[in-house]
């Protein structure tokens, strides 16, 4: 079966984000609404770089770390075939203190080999969480632009126009608002699409779960302004 139904395409997500522009632009030309789909469109396309960068294996980084691996191995078991032991042991405290001693160094040498077989999940891992802090700021700068604009209030402005809105075109601002978060939690996804990682995860889901929060919000406005507006519209 295709996967157009199985993953996001980020090619479509920036196509919407680039509508969202235009339709911004045609009511709102002046608005620092629209720049804000400027700033997403532009994060949007790295997004999509990086993402597609993440999911790939570091190969460079990978043969470092096997090369470092094979490299301890040998050591150990270099050490281990010139080491003379004796073939009995005196007493039973003498044995004990000889596990021991074998146990802490394999337990030591395992979270050695762990540490380097994670390295680059954790680099990648520490991109995404730099590239999720971005989003999680913007989609603050766009809940800030909606936050002065009350149903119970008109007059406001559009951002730089002087022209005061009416109760249709602040309905229609605050729901291309919701739309912008929306398509900030999208981007977001993106980064997990291909990158298996419990942490990456979460902090996408906080992203979705602060994005859902505010288009509550926003839409409680909405939900004022249609039950104030006349039926005949």
């Amino acid at each position: 079966m295709s996967t157009r139904f199985r993953e996001l395409d980020a090619t479509k997500i920036l196509d919407t984000i680039a509508a969202l522009e235009t339709r911004v632009g045609e009511r709102f030309p002046e608005s620092g609404l629209r720049q804000l789909c400027v700033a997403l469109l532009a994060i949007g396309r790295d997004a999509s770089a990086r993402a597609a960068a993440i999911a790939e294996p570091n190969w460079p980084l990978r043969v470092l770390v096997g090369l470092l691996i094979a490299a301890i191995l040998v050591i150990v078991i270099g050490a281990v075939t010139t080491l003379h032991l004796s073939t009995t042991f005196s007493d039973f405290g003498s044995f004990a203190q000889a596990v021991d001693a074998g146990v802490n160094d394999v337990v030591l040498l395992s979270i050695g080999i762990f540490f380097l077989v994670g390295i680059e999940r954790r680099i990648k891992r520490r991109r995404v969480l730099h590239a999720l802090h971005e989003l999680r700021s913007l989609a603050h700068i766009a809940d800030m632009h909606q936050l002065t604009k009350d149903p119970e209030s008109l007059g406001g402005t559009s951002g730089a126009a002087e022209h005061p809105m009416t109760r249709v075109d602040l309905a229609r601002y605050l729901d291309y608002v919701t739309e912008l978060l929306s398509l900030v939690s999208k981007i977001a996804a993106l980064y997990v699409q291909r990158f298996d990682d419990e942490v990456a995860m979460d902090a996408v889901n906080d992203i979705e779960s602060l994005t859902t929060g505010l288009s509550r919000k926003i839409w409680q406005k909405i939900t004022l302004l249609d039950m104030s507006l006349p039926r005949a519209m």
